[in-house]
This record gives C-alpha cells, sequence and structure tokens, in this order.
C-alpha cells in the first residue's frame, strides 16, 4: 500500500510523498460511463495525491460529462466528437479520420497549455486524438481497459504506450504491443469509502431512505440492467417472480430511468416487498442490503460485485464490442462466484430456475459471494497511479 493510501485510511505520512505528487495528469476519456466514470476517478484521486489533472473528453455524453467533472472540481475540456472507425465502411472512415484531426488540433492546444507529464488513456476511439496528439509531443502515454478483453483501440494504441492497465486478467494479453498487467478497476470513491455494510444496518437505511418496508430476515434481490436498464432484465424477471408464486423473497429493482413506469406495473399486485427505482446513486447501500445480484456484465458492475463480495447471475449485453462482457462474466464464473446465461436463453422458465436454485440453496450461493471478494481490487486506482508514476 502506498504512503498516500496509508493516509486515506487513517496514517499520517503527508500526501506530497504519494506517487504523482506534484505531477500533471491528463486522461482521455468519454462515451460510455463505463470509459467517463473509472477516468473520473482516477483523476479525483491523483488530485488528492497532491497532483494536477485535466479530463479531455470526447464523444456525445462529452458535455454531460464535463459537468460531472466539474461538480467534483475537476477541470475538463469537451473535444470534438471521435466516432469509431467502424469496419471497411468509407463513410465512417471518413468521419473517423474528420474527428481525429479535428480533435489532434484542439488537444494539441491543450496539451501544449497544461504541460502534463503522462497521459492516461481510458480505452475506446475517443482517447484516439488526445493520446495522438501526446504522442507527437513525446509525452508518456498509459492506458487502462475496463474489461477482461483489451479493446481494439487500446490494442492499437498499446504500440505507443508505456503500460495497459486491466480491470481483470486479460483474455487477449499477448495482443498488446506494451507491458500489461492487471491493476484492477477505478471504481468511484463513494463506493470504497462506504464499503460494505451489515445487512441488517442496510436494510434499515433503506427503508428509512425510501420509505419501503423491507425485512432484514428475507432475502434480497438486487436486479439492473446498467444506467439505461435491459429490456430482457425488465420483462423476464417480475414475470418469474409473479410465478414464484409466494415465495419468501423481496426485491430491489433498477429499471432504468426511462423505463421505472412499466417495471412498476410489472410488480403490480405481487405478494412480495419491491423497490422499483428508476436509477440510485447509494449502490454501496443496495449491494449491502442484497443477498444475489442479477445484472450485465459490464466492468464496473463485475468489479463492484467483486468488492461486496455478492453471487450473482450475469447475463452479459449481447451488443457488447468483441462480447467482452461474456469476458467479465467468465472471470467471475471462474472463481465459482457467478452463474452466466446467455441473453437468448433468459427466458421466463430459465429465471425461475435460477431463482429457485438461490431460494433452495442459500449456503452455496452465499459461498459463490465469499469467492467473489477473491476478485476484488479496492487499491485499483492507487495502483494503476504508481505505475504511471513509478519513483
Amino acid at each position: 500500500m502506498t504512503e498516500a493510501t496509508t493516509q486515506a485510511h487513517g496514517g499520517t505520512e503527508e500526501v506530497s510523498s504519494a506517487p504523482g505528487a506534484g505531477r500533471k495528469l491528463v486522461i482521455t476519456c468519454g462515451g460510455t460511463g463505463g470509459h467517463f466514470y473509472p477516468g473520473l476517478s482516477v483523476a479525483r484521486r491523483h488530485r488528492e495525491n497532491g497532483g494536477e489533472v485535466l479530463l479531455l473528453l470526447s464523444g456525445v455524453n462529452a458535455a454531460a460529462q464535463r459537468a460531472t467533472a466539474e461538480s467534483f472540481g475537476i477541470p475538463a475540456i469537451a473535444l470534438p466528437a471521435m466516432p469509431s472507425p467502424g469496419r471497411l465502411h468509407p463513410v465512417r472512415w471518413w468521419r473517423f479520420g474528420s474527428g481525429l484531426i479535428r480533435g489532434m488540433l484542439q488537444a494539441g492546444r491543450e496539451l501544449r497549455q497544461f504541460s502534463p507529464d503522462a497521459a492516461l488513456g481510458m480505452g475506446s476511439f475517443a482517447s484516439v486524438p488526445v493520446l495522438a496528439a501526446a504522442y507527437r509531443r513525446k509525452i508518456p502515454i498509459f492506458l487502462h481497459d475496463g474489461n477482461a478483453r483489451i479493446g481494439r483501440a487500446n490494442r492499437w494504441l498499446s504500440r505507443a504506450a508505456r503500460f495497459l492497465g486491466t480491470a481483470f486478467p486479460a483474455v487477449n494479453a499477448d495482443r498488446a504491443h506494451c507491458p500489461v498487467a492487471c491493476t484492477g478497476m477505478p471504481l468511484r470513491p463513494e463506493l470504497l469509502r462506504a464499503g460494505r455494510h451489515d445487512k441488517g444496518a442496510a436494510i434499515e437505511q433503506l427503508n428509512a431512505r425510501f420509505g419501503s418496508h423491507f425485512s432484514g430476515d428475507l432475502p434480497t434481490l438486487l436486479i439492473f440492467g446498467g444506467s439505461q436498464g435491459a429490456a430482457t432484465l425488465n420483462r423476464n424477471f417480475p414475470a418469474a417472480l409473479r410465478q414464484l408464486g409466494d415465495a419468501d423473497v423481496q426485491v430491489i429493482h433498477l429499471a432504468g430511468p426511462t423505463k421505472l413506469e412499466e417495471v412498476q406495473k410489472a410488480y403490480t399486485g405481487v405478494p412480495f416487498q419491491v423497490l422499483a427505482l428508476g436509477s440510485c446513486e447509494e449502490m454501496a447501500l443496495l449491494y449491502s442490503a442484497a443477498d444475489l445480484v442479477i445484472a450485465r456484465s459490464g466492468g464496473s458492475t463485475a468489479a463492484e460485485i467483486a468488492l461486496f463480495g455478492k453471487p450473482a447471475v450475469l447475463i452479459p449485453y449481447p451488443y457488447a464490442a468483441e462480447g467482452h462482457q461474456w469476458d467479465n462474466a467468465r472471470c467471475l464464473v471462474a472463481a465459482g462466484a457467478a452463474e452466466a446465461v446467455n441473453n437468448a436463453d433468459c427466458t421466463v422458465s430459465r429465471a425461475v430456475a435460477l431463482i429457485g436454485s438461490f431460494l433452495d440453496n442459500p449456503e452455496e450461493w452465499r459461498e459463490k459471494g465469499h469467492r467473489a471478494l477473491t476478485l476484488a481490487r479496492p487499491h485499483a486506482t492507487d495502483a494503476l497511479l504508481e505505475r504511471i508514476f513509478q519513483r
């Protein structure tokens, strides 16, 4: 553990001894939250360590992400949109080239003004203009991939990088052109600070916060499909729970902001307690209250499941690039921490069987949660910063 980490957990070391103290780091991320939020977590930690940081963002969500970063006091700049090149499509390649040139020009100006000691790319083609501009200025380049499969953009960029950290052991590390190591997923500081609660205490807080009437003695399911929800989970698991009739169970279901009404209707009249929400910022509370997580297997979700030591049923998003959510799911399955089901096979009857297995074999599933803990990397952000600013 670094001296900076010791201080964050009640030690007395000076923050100036932390890796990167007094150094400047530019972080490029964008596109989905799966790239942005880990980048923001690294930025916040680097600033806590006494360093200076600048976020350079690209993608359709760049303006909103900039506002989010600035709400935490992190300076951020939105660059021109950077589309993926696609595969052998002239129009997409033209848009990619146009975005690359415009992004490199603006990124070059920002890099000249900020003069960073290192540049960190968090994956996706949104990071290409900044890292290309950094390469031209001979700024050391580092990469992070939030999945068990190193993505196309990072594989290409690794030719210019000094190091690539991954959230999970990479299944295709041999495809990278720089040193690769599993540093873990940089998770939101709020999750790390909150940590795991006792289930009973979490249920009490849940009831106080949302006006629910959950019992600390009943098995609790946490169902969610990512920031926008997931149709398969929203449709089939409420139907499965109806078929289970009077099963002693209670459910927390995050439907996605635009899907809440239909999920609430799906649970109308059920004989068990349900808390249906569009989304929730207090995920540490929900994880702590849950006995089983049913979810997609994006990198952050898989890392959070491990952090909180929860057994899981994972339904990988079928359209994830190169099937990388399956690689994340297999990591947990191989550790004996989860069951994984193909999206097309996740029918109502299969959902009934999975929930029934959990209810009939609680000790077996509880052991899966203990195994999930073996994959947790709570110091992932520090590990990545140490690689960047090795003394």
